[in-house]
């Protein structure tokens, strides 16, 4: 059902697609995207067993649904004091992953290689190393840079 809803309003889309200047980014997005999904979802429900073939049709509900709320958000309106948090997130993922790539490359070179001294792994693997070890630099860099931000960040009013 949701197949035929989306790929009904293909035709629509296509013509909306043609005209990109006059439209928000999140909508464009939308619209490219669900022009590409019907495509595929065509040529691959008349491939698929019936169970998976409707499994996908239901996906492809959500898929809609969840674009749709997404189109409805005005970027304009996001404010920096909002944005905070995800840039800590994304700040505290960048250690966290720099640190968690060492420490399972430190596992892997004395679990494997018993045979190499510290010298010999870091003369070996030193490009993983600087890799991990930037990775987590980037990170600290963005926490650093929140850190000093944050207090001239203003809360927006809501009265």
């Amino acid at each position: 059902m949701a197949l035929k809803r989306e790929c009904i309003a293909y035709k629509t889309l296509e013509t909306r697609a043609l005209n990109p200047t006059a439209r928000k980014q999140l909508k464009l997005l939308r619209d490219t995207k669900a022009l590409l999904r019907c495509k595929t979802v065509k040529t691959l429900v008349t491939v698929l067993p019936p169970p998976v073939a409707t499994n996908l049709s239901e996906l492809l509900a959500v898929v809609e649904d969840s674009l749709n709320q997404l189109a409805e958000i005005e970027l304009d309106e996001i404010s920096d004091f909002e944005l905070q948090p995800a840039r800590i997130i994304v700040g505290l993922s960048f250690v966290g992953f720099g640190a968690l790539a060492i420490v399972f490359l430190i596992l892997y070179l004395y679990t494997l290689h018993p045979e190499l001294n510290s010298v010999e792994q870091i003369r070996k693997y030193w490009y993983q190393y600087t890799w991990f070890v930037s990775l987590g630099v980037a990170g600290m860099l963005i926490l650093g840079r929140e850190a000093m931000r944050s207090r001239f960040l203003k809360r927006p009013d809501n009265s």
